[in-house]
């Protein structure tokens, strides 16, 4: 009795709970700890610093130690037909047609919708080179073919539009392609010689450089949100939301959880090339997640043609020394080290472990990214595109 009479009076005891006294402003206790917390962020700051600084300094190391750009001219006049349809496809007519007047005697640009046949007449060049060539009227290129002018087109989107382009096709001496896999259906419809040929980087706009603060994010992501891509950056939200972390593109305002991201996604966006250059150098990781080419909201692609070669972005992350993720194409093979010079993710769990695990491995994530760049400079330039274009063209020729 006595003992329970006891362990109810116990539990009837206030319990007394201390309070610690807060600080006084002013007081020598908040001076110390205001000072620390300032020491704390400087540090914080100084070793973020010194990070972009080094990686700059080992970036622009590479570019100055980059082999130079051999060029054999070629003795011929190329008239080339821009793909005419601007944005975004005017930053490669622009890379193709400088590396056309570097590797040619000469060379002219003109729109698809200009006078061509007027100025094929009056210039007389060996080779019309068409970019894209969906808005150049096949009648043209006949015409073209009539003169005994040597036609080439230079197919930029398969196999996404086969269907419009395979009617352009047949109309043109040489097909070049993007796609490896487009090589054998252009040779089954009656083109007579066809050609695998990547996109690649233009290293005057897509390069290592020092950015402000505006634009450095630990990932990053920058293209339309076509449904493969809003289904997989819903699945990798977490890892985006633990970080500091940027969308940008067309369409993105589709993404279910798009206002959950708030300021780390701009819908409705189209960076210039060179704007996307200083987002790439400024991320420590840059996603790349290709287009599906079974969309059929999108594509022109009945055939279901499979895409196996890597997109233009590919080369441009790389040639802007940065580190890159990005989703498995067999074809990416042939052009870098997994591993070594780019980093690929099976599925959206992998990205996001891949993500955990790069931002924090610094040293790690800088030499993959150098790597890459160092293969881009030497490999994969449209200066390096264009000489094999015309090799394949003049095959029996020596410029």
């Amino acid at each position: 009795m006595k003992r329970s009479l006891k362990r109810q009076v116990r539990r009837r005891l206030p319990v007394r709970k201390t309070r610690r006294s807060p600080v006084p402003a002013g007081s020598p206790a908040a001076v110390t700890t205001s000072a620390v917390a300032l020491e704390e962020k400087r540090a914080a700051g100084f070793r973020l610093g010194f990070d972009y600084g080094y990686s700059w300094g080992r970036s622009n190391s590479v570019l100055i130690q980059a082999p130079p750009q051999v060029t054999n001219v070629w003795d011929i006049r190329v008239l080339f037909v821009m793909s005419g349809k601007g944005v975004p496809y005017s930053p490669i007519d622009q890379a193709v047609y400088e590396a056309l007047q570097a590797n040619a005697r000469e060379c002219i640009a003109v729109s698809p919708f200009g006078p061509i046949l007027e100025l094929v007449d009056q210039m007389r060049p060996e080779l019309v080179l068409v970019l894209e060539g969906m808005e150049l009227p096949v009648q043209v290129v006949d015409a073209l073919r009539m003169r005994g002018v040597r036609t080439a087109v230079w197919f930029t989107d398969d196999p996404y539009y086969v269907d419009v382009t395979e009617k352009i096709a047949v109309h043109y001496d040489d097909v070049f392609t993007l796609e490896l896999n487009c090589v054998p259906f252009y040779q089954s419809i009656g083109c007579p010689r066809v050609h695998y040929l990547p996109l690649g980087a233009n290293p005057g706009v897509f390069r290592p450089q020092p950015v402000e603060t505006t634009y450095r994010r630990d990932v990053s992501f920058i293209g339309s949100a076509y449904w493969n891509r809003v289904s997989f950056v819903s699945r990798i939200l977490p890892a985006l939301e633990s970080c500091n972390s940027m969308i940008s593109g067309w369409w993105w305002e589709r993404l279910p959880a798009f206002t959950r991201l708030g300021p780390r996604i701009q819908s409705g966006v189209w960076l210039t090339p060179e704007e996307t250059a200083k987002f790439y150098y400024g991320s420590r990781i840059v996603l790349n997640v290709h287009r599906a080419y079974d969309d059929e909201s999108y594509n022109c692609n009945v055939r279901k043609i499979p895409a196996l070669s890597v997109n233009p972005r590919t080369f441009e992350i790389a040639a802007s020394g940065a580190f890159q993720m990005t989703d498995e194409r067999s074809d990416l093979l042939n052009y870098y080290k997994p591993g070594e010079e780019v980093v690929t993710f099976a599925s959206p769990e992998d990205c996001m472990e891949k993500i955990r695990h790069y931002l924090n491995h610094e040293d790690e994530r800088r030499e993959i990214a150098l790597r890459g760049l160092r293969r881009t400079l030497a490999d994969h330039t449209y200066h390096k595109r264009i000489q094999s274009l015309l090799s394949s063209v003049f095959a029996d020729e020596t410029p």
